[in-house]
């Protein structure tokens, strides 16, 4: 959790950063504006986390076909993960 905040801050604080330097964006508050970012890309991350728990845990279920199968994990995984993305509206 602590990783997800620290990352989410980061990127945050280059965000908010480049769109002033850029005069993209006109910010009065800064702070406020790298919090707003902060939160959003910090729900964002979690919502991935979410969703690659529950790949792991689809894949997990059929463990012993993918076995049997002799399927690559990580070709399935990334299948899964997107097709749950997809499902719920979640662009990767």
């Amino acid at each position: 959790m602590a990783q997800r905040e620290e990352l989410a801050g980061r990127m945050a604080e280059a965000v908010v950063k480049r769109l002033v330097t850029r005069k993209l964006a006109d910010v009065k508050d800064e702070p406020r504006a790298r919090e707003a970012v902060r939160r959003v890309l910090s729900e964002n991350l979690l919502a991935e986390e979410k969703l690659d728990t529950d790949a792991r845990a689809l894949l997990l279920e059929h463990a012993k076909e993918i076995r049997d199968s002799a399927s690559d994990y990580r070709r399935l995984f990334t299948l899964v993960k997107g097709k749950l993305a997809r499902e719920r509206g979640f662009t990767l």
